[in-house]
């Protein structure tokens, strides 16, 4: 099959079009004829050298796929040959063939293409995970994710506002936030501009993000404790500015936050298919009626995958990045 390998750490240029010995589906397993893989932040520092895959997995990058169901492993009965699937993999998504755990994998949303399918898996497993499972949103209540034209951010907006919440956003350019109002957030900082603390407490009316959803880290640590309300969540994701930060931990006590964290990649299939099965049940309803839909930015070729990673480390991208197999 083709795929794409990383020839050594380093920038986009290391990865590289080979061929690989077709995967074979083990028991519990979908192989899939891959068409469309999403390209993701975690990908690009596998690439650098900073993110490897979990032991026994492909070394291939790529953790969200769409396809069809090539052939199934022993003991599978959710899927069959033929089938349209999603799939959240721990690797090997740059690939023209790929194994996914079948609780890993969900239905190919109707009216949705391969790209708009591949697209899901990965930020709405997270956003799900982070903002409603660890940061436990709530109907009526505010949240601040930084980054709202990111693949994640605009997954955030919409689900934030389909199940009732206020959202706030940061986001690095007129166009981005006006992006990210066109998703349904109800503020959007351009934080070149303006300082988000600042912006956050007058449109709260002092009050502050009840969650936030940072992937940037450094001194945004600081800042978003003077962000949060009291009793606030903050849920991290990355460190796009680094995870060493100086901040003023008496707002922890004062304001009784939580601030956690998380990774997905290395989560167990079980604890994915948790998620799964309540995205199936809460998200893809949303799904079927169109009321929410991935943003899709830029769909590269396989072989362009270089192009794809600039793309991504540019940050001139609104929604997801995409690589096209069909």
């Amino acid at each position: 099959m083709k795929a794409i390998e990383i020839r050594e750490p380093g920038g986009p240029d290391v990865l590289q079009l080979t061929e690989r010995p077709d995967p074979v589906a083990g028991p519990g397993e979908l192989l899939v004829d891959v068409k469309a893989a999403g390209v993701n932040r975690p990908d690009c520092l596998q690439r650098q050298g900073g993110y490897a895959p979990p032991p026994g997995t492909s070394d291939i990058p790529g953790l969200e796929i769409a396809g069809e169901v090539q052939a199934v492993g022993e003991g599978v009965s959710s899927y069959a040959v033929g089938d349209t699937v999603c799939g959240l993999v721990p690797g090997g998504g740059y690939a023209a063939l790929c194994v996914v755990n079948e609780a890993n994998a969900l239905p190919v949303p109707a009216g949705f293409s391969f790209s708009e399918a591949a697209a899901v898996p990965e930020t709405y497993f997270t956003v799900w995970h982070n903002v409603f499972q660890r940061g436990g949103l709530k109907p009526g209540e505010v949240l601040l994710v930084h980054g709202g034209s990111s693949g994640i951010g605009t997954t955030a907006i919409q689900l934030a506002k389909a199940f009732g919440a206020t959202v706030i956003t940061t986001a690095g350019s007129a166009e981005k936030c006006e992006a990210c109002t066109g998703l349904g957030a109800d503020t959007a900082i351009n934080y070149r501009e303006e300082d988000f603390v600042d912006i956050v407490k007058d449109v709260t009316d002092g009050k502050g993000a009840d969650v936030i959803l940072d992937m940037v880290g450094g001194d945004y640590i600081s800042r978003n404790y003077q962000a949060a309300a009291v009793e606030g969540r903050v849920v991290q994701i990355a460190f796009l500015r680094g995870p060493v930060a100086e901040a003023d931990f008496s707002k922890l006590m004062l304001k009784r936050l939580v601030h956690t964290g998380s990774t997905l990649r290395p989560r167990s299939v079980a604890f994915k298919a948790a998620i799964a099965d309540e995205l199936r049940q809460q998200v893809w309803p949303l799904f079927e009626k169109r009321a929410i839909a991935p943003v899709m930015d830029t769909l590269f070729p396989l072989e362009r995958a270089a192009a794809a990673h600039r793309r991504m480390e540019e940050s001139q991208h609104i929604g997801k990045i995409m690589l096209d197999l069909e």
